[in-house]
């Protein structure tokens, strides 16, 4: 339904799309998830039955949300799989999705923590990992996870922090 890009879509998919690392800021409902999400797809490697892209969020709301967003922009790439994972839901069936193969894996930070301790998720081929609304995740406490989690991705990944708000730290 996207006629025009909103600012922070046409600033940022450019940038995404050539592979450099980015902080985005934008207000609520400007179509950030659109403005990483779409050029993110067009990167990954179907045949590449792993993980390439990792976006961390700090709720399983916009955990949803997001998945959500990315299935619809991905209607067209037959055999894109998008995976949300977050507590409160059966870790079971997010093993048995994750063994079946997915490409793109939206996460919170302590189910995605839960995850690696069952050594059931492998986040060696991402190399594209966002931080949704990373200001409220580091507000929230998840430096430590957050700081594991990405010393367990490749080191020549790109990192984009988006969020509605950024203060200085």
């Amino acid at each position: 339904g996207y006629t025009t890009p909103t600012p922070i879509q046409s600033e940022a998919i450019p940038i995404v799309s050539q592979g450099y690392d980015l902080l985005g800021c934008a207000q609520t409902g400007t179509g950030k998830t659109a403005a990483y999400g779409l050029p993110i797809l067009q990167k990954i490697n179907v045949d590449l039955v792993q993980p390439q892209a990792l976006v961390l969020c700090p709720t399983r709301e916009l955990c949803l949300q997001i998945a959500d967003d990315l299935n619809e922009y991905s209607k067209y790439i037959s055999r894109l799989h998008v995976l949300p994972v977050y507590g409160g839901s059966s870790i079971e069936s997010q093993i048995r999705s994750l063994k079946r193969g997915v490409h793109v894996v939206v996460a919170t930070p302590g189910r995605l923590l839960d995850l690696m301790n069952r050594k059931t998720v492998d986040l060696n081929a991402v190399h594209n990992v966002i931080m949704d609304e990373a200001d409220e995740m580091l507000n929230m406490g998840f430096q430590e996870d957050l700081d594991f989690i990405l010393s367990n991705t490749p080191k020549d990944k790109n990192t984009y922090l988006f969020s509605a708000t950024m203060p200085k730290e």
